[in-house]
């Protein structure tokens, strides 16, 4: 499938640097009935849902995985994407043609400079296609401590901000707190999942008062969701693998939903990922505690999701695919064109849909 009828034309000025406030007054477009477009906010999504129905969440939480180093004069911006052991990371790195195999980086921020910095790395690997490996010069145990103390959240790089140093601007973004959803519990995330974003304790709660269920799944998002397709054919992409766990209880609760008539409501393409790769082509969702590397592209039949609630993705993405897989191109296209319309914004920080499937087993 080309890659080019994915394409899109997005206004810059829509992209979000920064969520609404409160998160759940942010836009919410209703593509629940197949046959029609309503403009909501996401603090109606109680109304949209059914007693019965179920909410599978991911309560990943994300790292500080975004790292600034630097080896002589050459800095470096460093995103960990996967982990190897306790103390080595495969990682995306801009500028990584300046560093060789058994180089040594140091990490800075805003108050520790190179020179006073306790806390490097060695280049183990360099690969085209995965990026560098790094091992971190600590024991495992200090290694959360330092990210913790060194590292910022891996933003999007769509989501702008200055390097350490550079501007007092950076300041003005909460994103340790902002990035990540209230329900984040399982430290392993290198990027929010974040249709998560939207959901506030005054949403949740009119949910379960309605009769809705919410159970969740863990996947460790990587940071390459963030990968553009570099390929001119969707069979030519190599997508790269995620760690996931659903629990035996998780997976009782959705089968238990399904056979009694209700829904299934994917959080997030994080979510229906990894609920599409543990579930049968029975629609029975299984236990599962592995890596997933599912590529979903339009044509593909769920097996195990009735709906979908997800941001609006990058033009020619991966994602963008998925959502196309869920609801139609044709459909997806005519929503991204009038949400552009209605100034909704775009991607990780802005406004949320509900998509329903229509290409089910």
């Amino acid at each position: 499938m080309k890659v080019d009828i994915f394409d899109y034309n997005l206004p810059r000025e829509l992209i979000a640097s920064q969520p609404v406030t409160p998160r759940h007054t942010s836009k919410l477009l209703d593509l629940s009935d197949e046959n029609a477009i309503y403009d909501r906010h996401f603090s109606d999504l109680p109304d949209i849902l059914q007693a019965g129905d179920v909410l599978v969440c991911n309560d990943t939480k994300v790292i500080p995985a975004r790292l600034y180093a630097q080896r002589g004069d050459a800095k470096v911006e460093v995103t960990l994407y996967h982990p190897v052991d306790g103390l080595s990371w495969w990682s995306f790195i801009k500028n990584a043609k300046r560093l060789k195999i058994g180089d040594v980086i140091a990490f800075y921020n805003e108050e520790i400079g190179v020179t006073q910095s306790p806390f490097s790395a060695t280049v183990i690997q360099k690969d085209v296609e995965d990026g560098v490996l790094l091992k971190f010069n600590c024991l495992t145990t200090e290694l959360p401590v330092m990210l913790e103390k060194f590292g910022y959240m891996p933003l999007p790089p769509y989501i702008k901000r200055s390097r350490p140093g550079e501007s007092k601007l950076w300041y003005k973004f909460d994103d340790k707190e902002n990035y990540q959803t209230i329900y984040a519990h399982n430290e392993g995330a290198v990027a929010a999942p974040t249709a998560g974003l939207h959901f506030t304790p005054e949403v949740l709660q009119k949910l379960k008062e309605k009769g809705v269920k919410q159970v969740f799944v863990t996947l460790h998002v990587g940071a390459g969701t963030f990968l553009p397709i570099k390929t001119d054919d969707t069979d030519n992409h190599k997508m790269h693998a995620e760690y996931g766990i659903i629990t035996t209880e998780t997976a009782n609760v959705i089968n238990e939903t399904k056979k009694n008539g209700g829904r299934v409501i994917a959080v997030g393409t994080t979510s229906l990922r990894l609920l599409e790769t543990a579930t049968d082509d029975k629609g029975i969702v299984h236990p599962f505690a592995k890596d997933t590397d599912i590529f979903i592209t339009p044509g593909y039949k769920f097996k195990a999701i009735d709906m979908l609630i997800t941001n609006f993705h990058l033009p020619k993405s991966t994602l963008f695919m998925l959502v196309s897989a869920v609801a139609g191109l044709e459909r997806m296209q005519n929503a991204y064109a009038h949400a552009i319309e209605k100034k909704y914004r775009f991607y990780s920080y802005g406004d949320s849909s509900i998509l329903k499937c229509v290409n089910k087993i």
